[in-house]
């Protein structure tokens, strides 16, 4: 009986382990299945929100293909417009060509119309369109037609066709008249350009020679001297110059008071400033310094090289001062009765 004691007990320590090893079994089972039912929770919630969030995006797509479909039909009546607006533009084009067409139809074949269009649409003359009634000025023109088909009926032909023929030659003549007076317009306004351009050459012939003239002359007679050509006073250029000469200080009253010598230098000054606003490719000039002393001589050939040097020069000269400046010097003599030409050096001239 005591082993059987002890067996029991043993059992029952046993069965109290295994209880023990149960309820912790249990409790583990417990905590394992709260975890999980807070995990299925948080799943399931965020499942809700997904659901959620998928039945926005569901509704916002269904909203887009409806916008999208309302564009699209949009779309469709736009184009369908724009078709019509183009065919509208095309028929105005057509009725626009057609309409000048016609235009230039009616100005062909009424002269007036040339002459009258610029009053068309202005008020206060008989073309003021927009206070006219369309239909009252087509019932007017209705029965001027008749009235004048019944006047046609009393009247002799013969004396309408002469009729026809005067006024045909009176819009002839009308015509003639116009293009005249047309062409006299177009005539004096060449005539006034013509005379402007004139004006502006002359104007810069008389600066460029006058100024080459003064130049010119303060060369030829050096010590303060110098001439220009002015209008008389209260007049023009084109009224005509006067030569005004200073000598030292002194303005000269008139060419009288020079001598023969500076007459000719005045006269040969304008005469080199004339030929240097337009220079010529040869110049001949005969004795030019013969009314001038050796150093006037020697100026001018001076002046010859220097200020035309595009051009040639033949000069015929007395006086050596003018050889100086030569490039070629050519000596005529008589021997025996002929007419000698003997080339010289300047080493001959020395």
């Amino acid at each position: 009986v005591g082993a059987d004691l002890s067996a029991a007990r043993e059992q029952l320590q046993e069965a109290d382990v295994g209880i023990k090893a149960a309820e912790q079994d249990v409790e583990n089972l417990s905590r394992q299945r709260a975890a999980l039912k807070e995990t299925h929770d948080t799943a399931q919630a965020q499942l809700d929100d997904e659901r959620a969030k998928l039945n926005l995006f569901d509704d916002e797509l269904r909203l887009s293909e409806e916008a999208m479909q309302s564009k699209n039909a949009r779309i469709t009546e736009e184009g369908l417009e724009m078709q019509k607006l183009g065919h509208q533009i095309e028929r105005f084009h057509k009725e626009r060509q057609a309409a000048a067409d016609n235009v230039a139809h009616l100005e062909s074949e009424y002269e007036w119309i040339q002459d009258e269009k610029d009053k068309f649409g202005r008020s206060c003359t008989p073309y003021h369109f927009q206070g006219q009634n369309i239909g009252e000025c087509k019932a007017t023109l209705r029965n001027l037609t008749e009235r004048s088909q019944g006047m046609k009926k009393k009247i002799n032909p013969k004396v309408m066709n002469m009729i026809d023929s005067v006024e045909k030659k009176e819009v002839t003549l009308k015509h003639m008249i116009k293009t005249v007076i047309r062409d006299k317009r177009k005539i004096e306004e060449t005539i006034v350009s013509l005379d402007d351009y004139k004006k502006k050459a002359l104007h810069e012939t008389w600066e460029k020679v006058n100024g080459d003239f003064g130049q010119i002359f303060s060369e030829l007679l050096p010590g303060g001297s110098f001439a220009k050509l002015d209008p008389p006073e209260g007049k023009t250029i084109s009224d005509g110059l006067e030569v005004k000469v200073c000598l030292g200080k002194v303005w000269k009253q008139s060419l009288t008071e020079l001598s023969g010598g500076q007459r000719s230098l005045v006269a040969l000054s304008l005469i080199m400033a004339l030929l240097q606003f337009k220079p010529a490719p040869m110049y001949i000039l005969d004795e030019v310094d013969a009314a001038l002393d050796l150093s006037h001589t020697q100026n001018i050939g001076r002046l010859i090289k220097t200020r035309f040097k595009g051009s040639q020069f033949i000069v015929v000269s007395l006086k050596d001062g003018m050889f100086q400046n030569a490039n070629r010097i050519f000596r005529t003599r008589f021997s025996e009765g002929t007419s000698m030409v003997q080339a010289l050096t300047p080493a001959d001239m020395k």
